[in-house]
């Protein structure tokens, strides 16, 4: 799979990847910064940003005006926050990619910010809010950011608090975008059934003139300075424990990455792996459990998320904890087979993702804004096939240490002590 990265004279950068068997394409706007970027008082900036420039641009006023053209194409759009991306997108038939294009640029360079709109949203967003925290398995996530960055701003929730967006006016978006969204701190993807050279066309007509100054964004980095293992507790009535149990690890452009991803998936990368049989099969503590990797620049971690038995939880951490630290001590030693077998199933992931152009949008975008290098699939396969089961090893040795180990698990628990000292 290809990919041709270049940049218009104002420092926007614009990625292409060609896949000419597809009708259809993948218009994207990413914007180098998220949650982490924001001030204590106005957290949740980027994401009621990334719900207002829905709300009516330039060429289209209105909410209605736009999803109305996206909706005469048979157009698919969204957004999306993060700690330190926002994007935008249209997905649509590539006869409608010029359109998509105007829309999503308007949208984009030219929100109109009306106050009565921002007013109107905030009521919006604290109902999402409130869903949030109202379903553990999808809040847990940010329970466990929240102890293990604690004290930085990747530790605050990307979507804010009820009071951080009352709090929040049309005059902070105009100041924040002033700060971030200027030219060379954006890219614009084009991905599916177009050329390289009519998607440079495009976007030189519809973000050529958008030639705004900025300088570099910056942010509060993270260094951890842990000494023990960490938990927090959400009290909540609910008939499920919902967990994460996970270590702290390095950021994107770590050169052990590869081989952590491979442990992760030994770990808990299907209904094969060792936390499933484990914790699922043989003891029935589980019905949801999977072991992943999440990284941001400076910083990662590897951890495992489990729905519970309220009154097994101690037992699933503890066979659990009995995974990460038998592979460490090798008592639970990898064979070569389970490595194998861990390459494929990552190889075959990633292949299957890609046959959607919204993943490979982000397979791509995501290296162009914060990796050394871009890789393609291709050589992504070949990284995962040089890991030897020493340097897979050698993560675990080095990972699961307790000086590195956090936990966060929301239920109805009075007291975080027992977990405290299961950690211990």
């Amino acid at each position: 799979m290809d990919y041709k990265l270049q940049k218009l004279s104002s420092g926007l950068r614009f990625l292409t990847v060609p896949m000419p068997s597809l009708e259809s394409a993948t218009v994207a706007v990413w914007v180098k910064t998220g949650s982490r970027y924001e001030e204590k008082g106005t957290n949740g900036l980027s994401h009621f940003l990334e719900h207002v420039v829905f709300k009516g641009s330039k060429k289209r006023p209105s909410a209605h005006a736009i999803s109305e053209v996206v909706d005469s194409i048979g157009g698919e759009f969204n957004a999306g926050t993060s700690k330190d991306w926002t994007n935008f997108y249209i997905k649509t038939r590539v006869g409608n990619i010029d359109l998509a294009m105007d829309v999503l640029s308007d949208m984009v360079l030219n929100p109109l910010l009306k106050e009565e709109e921002i007013e109107r949203e905030k009521g919006t967003i604290i109902q999402e809010i409130a869903m949030y925290e109202d379903t553990p398995m999808m809040h847990i996530g940010d329970i466990f950011e929240s102890v293990a960055f604690d004290g930085n701003p990747l530790g605050w929730d990307t979507v804010g608090s009820a009071k951080t967006v009352k709090n929040i006016h049309r005059n902070d978006f105009v100041r924040y975008r002033d700060i971030h969204y200027y030219s060379e701190n954006m890219l614009v993807t084009v991905v599916g059934g177009v050329t390289d050279n009519n998607s440079k066309k495009l976007v030189e007509k519809y973000f050529g003139e958008f030639n705004s100054n900025g300088v570099e964004s910056t942010f509060n980095e993270f260094s951890v300075r842990q000494a023990k293992p960490q938990v927090k507790l959400q009290t909540k009535d609910a008939e499920q424990a919902h967990l994460i149990l996970g270590f702290m690890s390095e950021g994107r452009n770590y050169e052990g990455r590869f081989a952590q991803s491979l442990l992760s998936t030994i770990l808990g990368g299907g209904m094969s792996s060792r936390m499933f049989i484990e914790v699922r099969e043989r003891r029935g503590l589980a019905y949801a459990i999977r072991t992943g990797m999440d990284r941001y620049q400076e910083v990662g971690y590897l951890s495992t998320y489990a729905g519970v038995n309220v009154e097994k939880a101690d037992e699933a951490v503890k066979v659990m904890l009995e995974q990460y630290y038998g592979i460490k001590n090798l008592k639970l030693k990898i064979k070569n087979s389970e490595l194998l077998k861990a390459k494929e199933f990552l190889k075959g992931r990633l292949a299957l993702a890609l046959e959607d152009t919204k993943d490979v949008t982000s397979f791509f975008a995501d290296q162009a804004l914060f990796a050394n290098e871009i890789l393609t699939p291709e050589e992504v396969y070949k990284k995962i096939d040089k890991v030897g089961l020493d340097s897979v090893l050698f993560e675990a040795a080095k990972l699961f240490v307790p000086e590195r180990l956090n936990l966060a698990i929301i239920g109805p628990f009075k007291s975080g002590e027992k977990f405290v000292q299961l950690l211990k």
